[in-house]
């Protein structure tokens, strides 16, 4: 089997599931992971002939791509912030979204803070919630490295794979502990100078809206909430927060498009007078960020 071929054979397989643009997106990081090639090869050497080993693993991965089953999965691994994250169905798939909530962390909120402490305080202390793969705790400590990183999370098979990235560096600590009924004691006599967490928000009733791939392989208790109180993470959250950061800490959460306003409110409820709705690259809320000085 040479490249054409086998680009042939994908499409054929994965264009009536995903469409064409998004079969052929697959089939170039495919080419990329398993043939260790240009993920253009397919264009500039289609003949090039592909060995029966890497045949087999390209064909056994169609299988799984054609069932559904989410590509990163099958790779092992994820991009996020140009930085490679292994994944398994223990944990969500990192998702642009909450690349977009690192960059706003890393170019805006970090900055802010570290001016509003002045001079010879540059380190910060960050706790992650519902820390999941562990993305965004091993993405702030990678490009902080000065500062100290803790991401928290319920779940084990969670924990594990987060303690198992290989990033490099400045590596976060791992706590196991549940966001909904235990933070305060986990985290007894420490402060932190910032909260972020992108918990659980997606409505047990939306469901039906949702793609088959996500649904069938990604972990549900990483992403529902019951319809009755889709805020019940951020309520515990914005609780733990307001007597655990710094006095110029503050908190950036990723929220369901829909209650923005909701989680606003909570927040400043919770003596957070400065809370903010933030979008992401589509015009949808989908950040709140809380307690950052100068903040309007």
């Amino acid at each position: 089997m040479n490249v054409r071929e086998f680009v042939g054979a994908a499409r054929a397989r994965l264009e009536p599931v995903y469409g064409a643009r998004e079969a052929l997106s697959m089939i170039r990081i495919l080419c990329r992971s398993v043939l260790e090639v240009p993920d253009y090869v397919y264009l500039t050497e289609p003949d090039r002939e592909i060995g029966p080993d890497a045949a087999e693993v390209l064909m056994v991965a169609l299988e799984h791509l054609s069932a559904g089953e989410p590509l990163q999965y099958i790779l092992g691994k994820a991009e996020f912030c140009g930085l490679e994250f292994g994944v398994s169905p223990s944990v969500l798939i990192p998702r642009p979204e909450t690349e977009l909530l690192c960059r706003i962390i890393l170019e805006e909120m970090v900055p802010q803070l570290r001016a509003h402490r002045g001079p010879g305080q540059a380190s910060l202390e960050i706790l992650d919630l519902c820390t999941g793969s562990g993305c965004i705790a091993w993405t702030l400590a990678h490009f902080l490295p000065d500062s100290k990183v803790t991401g928290a999370d319920l779940s084990e098979e969670a924990l594990a794979t987060a303690s198992s990235q290989r990033i490099g560096g400045n590596a976060p600590e791992f706590v196991r502990c549940d966001v909904l009924d235990g933070l305060a004691d986990a985290f007894a006599g420490r402060t932190f100078d910032m909260i972020v967490s992108n918990p659980p928000y997606v409505r047990l009733s939306e469901k039906a809206l949702m793609q088959k791939n996500v649904l069938d392989y990604e972990p549900g208790m990483a992403l529902f909430v019951p319809d009755e109180d889709p805020l019940v993470f951020y309520r515990a959250i914005a609780a733990f927060a307001s007597g655990h950061l710094a006095p110029s800490g503050c908190v950036a959460v990723e929220i369901n498009e829909a209650f923005g306003a909701g989680v606003r409110d909570l927040f400043i409820s919770s003596g957070f007078a400065d809370a903010v709705v933030r979008r992401d690259l589509s015009g949808r809320d989908r950040y709140v960020i809380s307690g950052l000085p100068g903040q309007v």
